[in-house]
């Protein structure tokens, strides 16, 4: 007896997790979604460290990673919490002319930052809500290249395209 799989069956399920997991993450509160990317890039750091772009796309980012470093703590989350909520500010229209990548990898740079006591840090015991541990658990379920995806999907989304204003 021989066995096929139907590949556009397997890559629309793929699709369609990823679309899904994408659409809870949409629907977390802003702080939900600061939290839990703190949580992806610590849980998963060593591995999307080894996804995350060059040291070119890092060089793209860092003078807005600079910029931030200079603002004080509470700056730093507001800047954060306008990011993630697409207000429309300076450094939120100087994120948003970044490529995919180079947003992906100004985050994974932004919790370094925090790890190393330069940016806000998530507070000391902090625990996701119910819904955020929802959706961790949902992408902690999914292949690599899907993680990754999910979360190219959730920064792609943040912060202001001066183009499109």
């Amino acid at each position: 007896m021989t066995f096929t799989t139907d590949n556009r069956f397997t890559q629309t399920t793929l699709a369609t997790a990823v679309q899904d997991v994408t659409t809870l993450f949409n629907c977390l509160s802003i702080d939900d979604k600061l939290g839990l990317l703190w949580f992806i890039y610590t849980e998963t750091g060593r591995s999307i460290t080894a996804a995350a772009p060059g040291t070119a796309r890092l060089q793209l980012a860092e003078g807005l990673l600079n910029q931030v470093k200079a603002l004080s703590f509470d700056d730093q989350l507001q800047f954060m919490r306008d990011l993630v909520a697409n207000v429309d500010t300076p450094l939120t229209r100087a994120y948003g002319v970044f490529s995919p990548n180079t947003k992906l990898a100004f985050w994974y740079q932004l919790a370094e930052l925090m790890r190393q006591g330069f940016v806000v840090p998530v507070p000391a015991g902090y625990r996701l809500s119910r819904d955020a541990n929802r959706v961790f658990d949902a992408i902690k379920a999914l292949d690599f290249g899907q993680q990754i995806t999910v979360l190219r999907n959730a920064v792609v989304a943040m912060g202001v395209d001066p183009l499109a204003v």
